[in-house]
């Protein structure tokens, strides 16, 4: 067995909002598409061709041309128990089968980083929705291919967290 150990430094982009974490959730619901995951994985794998997937795919895709595949509410679990008013901590993992495609094509590597995090949470100084940046995860790889496509991903996820944060 061999095996390979690559140093990875990330680059995290860290918007605040003065404003509800209810208010960002509600702008991350309406941008973003809300399939039912397990059918729209269930549509993909009967499709059989490529213009058909992509159809599937752009049918499950929000306004910002992501959709959502999950969401964790960290705040509710580290709070359980607890009384009173507690910080919101919400981990949305989002994405677009397309543009993941493109990335793994060139890098493999890049399928444990697609679909992405935003994290979304209550600090004392407003709500802050943070995303690592593809391409600085992509970065070692050193696949031009791979790192255009990364830098499209992150303007895209950029414009959404600063629309979500307005």
């Amino acid at each position: 067995m061999k095996s390979l150990t690559r140093r990875i430094d990330v680059e995290r982009v860290t918007v605040s909002a003065r404003k509800s974490l209810q208010d960002v959730l509600s702008k991350f619901d309406a941008a973003v598409g809300h399939p039912n995951v397990e059918e729209f994985w269930k549509h993909v794998a009967v499709t059989k061709t490529n213009s058909e997937m992509e159809k599937v795919v752009q049918s499950a895709l929000g306004p910002s041309g992501f959709m959502e595949f999950a969401r964790f509410d960290h705040g509710g679990v580290v709070h359980k128990g607890e009384t009173g008013d507690h910080p919101k901590v919400f981990r949305l993992v989002i994405g677009n089968p397309l543009i993941m495609r493109e990335m793994v094509k060139h890098v493999p590597d890049a399928g444990s980083y697609a679909p992405v995090t935003i994290l979304i949470d209550e600090r004392p100084d407003g709500v802050h929705i943070s995303y690592d940046r593809m391409a600085s995860l992509l970065a070692p790889y050193q696949n031009a291919e791979a790192l255009k496509v990364a830098k499209e991903l992150d303007a895209k996820v950029e414009a959404l967290l600063a629309s979500a944060s307005a």
